[in-house]
């Protein structure tokens, strides 16, 4: 089989290998994606896209159901739960075209098939490429990126079975709505499916191992976002731990033990569903690492702060090289990693405390930064300062007054440590502060930027100016 030579071979067409191959394009190289599923990977056809138009759906039907609030009257509201999921996969199937699009505009080669490391010499590295375990191509290239990102972790005798026992994949497209639902795991993903069902009516449960729900998030905001959660309904458990699922016909029962010091309660709990949200693994197997220098750790590619693994001229990127599990992440990474490829002046490691994160419930979480205790234990002095949604003109308009915005700042230097926010639409509002920390912004430069009004974003505003004690409107 003739090899067929490229500049940049991208193993994984997810939004870190996409964005990587156009980006190389962009920079006169001859860039392939090898991608042995869809294009824009598990982000955009089963993770963040396709989760927010279901999201949306039942916010929708949650609004409807409380329409007089509004002067409005909506008579005998219900939702098709198969129109609903033929929707999100309509949204993630459109923009998986539109990345296929993207790299054909760029005259990136597609190869459609699993790619996996093939060996190599100095200067040349080598990708075989199979299709239904048949060889496709061989390719060679100086630089290979692998993005093969990563899929649900499993924990031994919580396996999912695909029917009763669901990962996010079942979880998106349900072919009827349980009446009663378990989510184990609380960060983004749990509570997102939590948030989902909830509002389209399920009895919801939801499991934490640790003490707090959304347990990366600063402490005051999931405090908050647990008081709203079980004001709509649902019930949170936290310090504790399901130790065992079993299914009948038509139930799991799940043994729920308390964590805490006193040796631990449990008890049983029986639902019609239960969504495992324990976290993710990369997807380090079948892709060639044996033999060659590139270190795993945890189910995790090593590499150094421009994405270069052990094995000279093979790089990684995403979720394949760990926390934080976030496509903006990834696909920075992918433009950081070929710009160091290419020596483009100006290029930076990424700062993974700029990077924003967001969880698409309601009411939404979005942070960036340090959290309170995070910078009180890396030795700073802070200032606080804090704006709630029920002093803010536009959120009151809105029928949206719960939520709160929070900000940390270094008293000294007055450098904006950390950004966070819980309330209706704060995923739109913390690139904001995101900016800001880019920029090396202190409370000066933001104390007088002029926000518009009526926003949500004075909060912003008014955030900054109480932790210095000038807040106007708190």
């Amino acid at each position: 089989m003739a090899e067929v030579k490229f500049d940049v071979i991208v193993v994984g067409g997810g939004p870190g290998g996409y964005v990587a191959a156009i980006r190389a394009a962009q920079l006169g190289m001859k860039a392939a994606v090898v991608e042995a599923e869809h294009l824009g990977g598990i982000c955009l056809n089963w993770g963040c896209i396709p989760t927010k138009a279901l999201l949306r759906s039942a916010e929708i039907y949650h609004n409807i159901q409380h329409a007089e609030a509004y002067g409005l009257s909506v008579k005998e509201a219900s939702f098709d739960l198969a129109k609903v999921v033929e929707r999100s996969r309509q949204v993630a199937g459109q923009l998986s075209q539109g990345v296929g699009y993207l790299l054909k505009k760029n005259k990136v080669e597609v190869l459609d098939g699993r790619g996996r490391l093939a060996g190599g010499k100095a200067g040349a590295r080598k990708v075989a490429v199979e299709k239904d375990g048949k060889p496709v191509a061989e390719l060679t290239a100086p630089h290979v990126i692998l993005a093969t990102g990563a899929r649900a972790r499993t924990l031994p005798g919580l396996e999912p079975d695909g029917k009763q026992i669901w990962t996010y994949k079942e979880a998106m497209v349900p072919d009827s709505m349980p009446k009663s639902l378990l989510v184990v795991g609380s960060g983004a993903i749990g509570i997102e499916f939590a948030s989902f069902y909830r509002n389209l009516g399920a009895d919801v449960t939801v499991v934490e191992v640790l003490d707090r729900i959304l347990p990366v998030e600063d402490e005051e905001i999931s405090a908050h976002a647990h008081k709203a959660f079980e004001k709509q309904g649902m019930n949170i458990i936290t310090g504790a731990q399901v130790k065992s699922l079993k299914k009948s016909k038509t139930a799991v029962t799940a043994t729920i033990e308390s964590t805490d010091e006193t040796g631990g309660k449990s008890n049983d709990i029986k639902v019609e569903r239960v969504i495992l949200a324990v976290g993710i693994v990369g997807n380090v197997e079948d892709i060639g690492l044996e033999g060659t220098g590139i270190q795993v750790d945890k189910a995790h590619v090593v590499v150094d702060e421009w994405l270069e693994t052990g094995e000279s001229g093979v790089y990684a990127i995403g979720d394949l090289v760990g926390p934080p599990w976030l496509a903006h992440k990834a696909s920075h990474e992918g433009v950081i990693c070929v710009e160091k490829i290419k020596g483009e002046p100006g290029v930076h490691p990424l700062a993974t405390g700029n990077v924003p994160g967001c969880t698409y419930c309601m009411p939404q979480v979005a942070s960036v930064g340090l959290t309170e205790a995070a910078a009180k234990e890396g030795g700073h002095k802070v200032k606080v300062g804090r704006f709630p949604f029920m002093g803010n003109g536009k959120a009151i308009a809105l029928g949206e007054p719960e939520g709160m915005i929070k900000t940390v700042f270094d008293a000294e230097t007055g450098e904006l440590l950390g950004a966070h926010m819980v309330g209706a639409e704060v995923t739109e509002l913390i690139h904001g502060f995101g900016i800001a920390r880019t920029l090396e912004t202190t409370e000066a430069e933001l104390m007088h930027a002029i926000f518009p009004h009526p926003t949500l974003s004075e909060m912003m505003h008014e955030s900054v100016l109480d932790a210095y004690g000038r807040a106007i409107h708190f």
